[in-house]
């Protein structure tokens, strides 16, 4: 991890980061869009605090989410890494989570609420545990090894899909009244 305001300035200059304010603590916050996303990262160097709009740090190497802002105003995207976990993600997401095609274990870490979609489909899941309590959008956790819903979200705004997996018994779903389920 950067810890000098001269190294973390020339790394959010090389990535294109724009807007950007380099806190005391050498944390950063970012108004506006932050893409490293297909940049060969195995980690995030810097600290990232808030980010007003979308992050994405999809179609990298990274095994870990340390780095990642504590809040994001629009998308957070981490798709297509090496992650088994989702510890450091941000706290609270605008927009939509997407932490599909990882390695993901557990959804441990998650954010509690999000504002749009979540989709943590093609893991290596056995349990919802972890999972946000509350999804504004569409959950799909589609193609992972799950047995059960437990630990679904309280609330889905969209519909829930969990086809292609290993359950044995299905819950009664009234919890998922405003879209439908789809297994």
């Amino acid at each position: 991890m950067l810890t000098n305001h001269k190294d973390i300035k020339a790394w959010l200059d090389t990535m294109n980061i724009e807007n950007y304010t380099i806190n005391d603590t050498n944390t950063v916050t970012v108004e506006g869009d932050v893409d490293i996303g297909d940049s060969q990262l195995i980690e995030i160097p810097v600290q990232f605090r808030i980010v007003y709009c979308d992050f994405n740090c999809s179609w990298n190497r990274l095994k870990s989410l340390e780095g990642s802002p504590r809040e994001v105003g629009g998308n957070f995207n981490c798709w297509n890494n090496s992650l088994t976990s989702l510890e450091g993600s941000p706290h609270e997401v605008g927009g939509g989570f997407n932490c599909s095609d990882n390695r993901l274990k557990s959804l441990e870490g998650s954010p509690q609420e999000v504002g749009g979609d979540f989709y943590c489909w093609n893991n290596s899941l056995t349990s919802l545990e972890g999972a946000p309590q509350e999804v504004g959008g569409n959950f799909l956790c589609s193609y992972n090894s799950l047995k059960s819903l437990n630990g679904s979200p309280r609330e889905v705004g969209g519909d829930f899909h969990c086809w292609n997996n290993s359950f044995k018994n299905l819950p009664n779903c009234d919890t998922f009244n405003n879209g439908e389920l789809i297994c």
